[in-house]
């Protein structure tokens, strides 16, 4: 009996000891590191920290103080703000050109993608170009370069063209739906945004179509929101309540929890490489039967350079089937959100295109890049949708080791958020109408390539430096294509007009986070 009180007074003990070593930890990160011991406290933070929530958690409604591009515009500073994560993890957000500058230029090698982030990617991307460093990113890039030249790029174009053209069908097909008179039905555009990208991304990156806007039931669409799916609440409290010893070690910790979503992200990923695999050996197996010359798509360069193993070539894949889709899917999804909220831009590009381009219906006529490139105000459409939305809004480097950064003492293992939402509407840089959906700022004269930013490093969509987007062009001519070909045929209104704004769910991309349901109506001029 006396043994049995001791041992419950030595487990009382060591609980007790265990929760006040967890409790001094907390008050360490959350409270003593960030206000004394942090050697960034120099640098200027917003006000009002929660000590749980951090400064950048906010609910739809709720007050625009906890947004970075506010920090940027009220709080003083000389490129760096420093702020706090839920759980006390520290960031610094940069918001010069000159910050800018240094670690995506001139100091590039001095900064990476956190651990934390590979691991959160490796599911969806793959270990391919977007998650490697040095000098292996360095080789990886210039074997990838010919597929994303600006002359490859240029022959892309009837590729680009016969899918935005498919789209177009197959949102009439919708429209047609139980609707006799065909004018007009509300349709949610993620799924088809998404569908067209994808079929897009195969079909010019690797000469493989996924048939995906014609196929309802595609698999890899269904695998790929699988990827998307939330975090659940316990997720989320467990995240929450694990984040201060993320804080001092590792940020991915959630991922090692055997969740119902992290199961079938991980059955996605593999049904995702099982068909990678198969794309390869066929692509394999044509090219041994053939003497033929090896074409410029993605694998046929990879398989030319003699560089990638099967496996290697299958991350590759994963990198620019995810990356590729993804972003284009909301970036045409912003576009189609900017046609409704600005009905005066929709009609002006229609006219445009209707004027200059042939009727999308018609099969039998082909489009080149010289018939996208020259329609000026298509161009300026584009640009500003991603300068307004970027669709990858943040991304973060890690210091490797101690350095400085806009005169900042910077200790190794500082992490930073590099953020094109902010910016990219910053009023130093794009004047004081930044905050403003404008895509005349790309025709004055000489601002069509710069839309009258101040510094190149105010368009921040697609990164600067060696780390730079490689498929920049391939990307802005798909969009291009893909606007053109809806905007000729089709009318778009919000279904709901009174949503003045729309809270973003983001991963790799920040798309709208409940879609874009929209009714579309097919106009005069380009019907069948």
């Amino acid at each position: 009996m006396g043994l049995r009180v001791f041992d419950l007074q030595f487990v009382a003990f060591l609980a007790t000891a265990i929760l006040s070593l967890i409790s001094i930890l907390y008050f360490y990160i959350l409270i003593l590191y960030p206000t004394i011991f942090t050697p960034l406290r120099d640098i200027p933070t917003p006000p009002g920290r929660s000590l749980l929530t951090g400064a950048t958690l906010r609910l739809p409604g709720g007050p625009h103080t906890h947004d970075p591009r506010y920090w940027r515009e009220t709080i003083p500073n000389d490129g760096l703000i420093r702020f706090y994560l839920v759980g006390g993890r520290e960031r610094l957000l940069v918001t010069s050109a000159k910050a800018l500058s240094e670690i995506l230029v001139t100091k590039a090698s001095h900064f990476v993608k956190p651990e934390f982030v590979r691991r959160r990617l490796y599911y969806v991307t793959g270990n391919g170009l977007l998650l490697a460093e040095g000098e292996e990113h360095s080789v990886q890039r210039k074997s990838f370069m010919p597929v994303f030249s600006f002359r490859h790029v240029k022959d892309l174009y009837p590729i680009f063209w016969s899918k935005a053209r498919e789209l177009t069908e197959v949102l009439a097909d919708q429209i047609a739906i139980n609707n006799s008179k065909k004018t007009k039905r509300v349709i949610e555009m993620r799924q088809w945004t998404s569908r067209a990208t994808l079929d897009i991304v195969g079909l010019a990156g690797m000469d493989h179509d996924f048939g995906s806007l014609k196929d309802p039931h595609s698999q890899i669409i269904q695998q790929y929101k699988k990827m998307q799916q939330s975090p659940s609440l316990f997720e989320t409290l467990f995240g929450v309540l694990l984040s201060p010893f993320a804080a001092v070690k590792d940020a991915s910790v959630v991922l090692r929890v055997p969740t119902r979503r992290m199961k079938e992200i991980k059955e996605a990923s593999r049904f995702i490489r099982n068909v990678c695999r198969a794309i390869i050996r066929e692509k394999q197996d044509k090219a041994d039967q053939s003497s033929s010359q090896i074409g410029i798509d993605l694998i046929s360069v990879a398989l030319k350079s003699d560089t990638f193993s099967n496996d290697a070539l299958v991350d590759q894949m994963m990198t620019f089937l995810a990356a590729g889709h993804g972003t284009t899917s909301v970036a045409l999804q912003w576009s189609v959100y900017a046609l409704c909220k600005h009905q005066d831009v929709q009609q002006r590009l229609r006219q445009e295109i209707c004027e200059q381009l042939p009727l999308v219906t018609d099969d039998n006529v082909g489009i080149s890049a010289s018939d996208i490139d020259r329609l000026a105000y298509l161009r300026a459409f584009c640009n500003e949708v991603l300068r307004f939305w970027p669709p990858v809004p943040s991304t973060i480097r890690e210091s490797l080791h101690d350095t400085t950064v806009a005169g900042h003492y910077i200790p190794k293992g500082t992490i930073f958020s590099i953020s094109p939402a902010v910016t990219n509407h910053d009023a130093e840089l794009w004047g004081p109408d930044a905050n403003v959906f404008d895509p005349e700022r790309w025709m004055r004269e000489g601002c069509a390539n710069s839309g009258g930013v101040k510094n190149s490093h105010g368009f921040l969509t697609f990164i600067h430096g060696p780390r730079s987007c490689i498929g920049d062009k391939f990307a802005r001519a798909e969009l291009a294509c893909l606007v053109a070909a809806i905007v000729g045929r089709f009318h778009f209104e919000l279904e709901d007009q009174d949503k003045v704004e729309m809270f973003t769910k983001g991963g790799i991309s920040a798309a709208p986070a409940d879609g874009i349901r929209v009714y579309i109506e097919v106009v005069d001029g380009w019907q069948a």
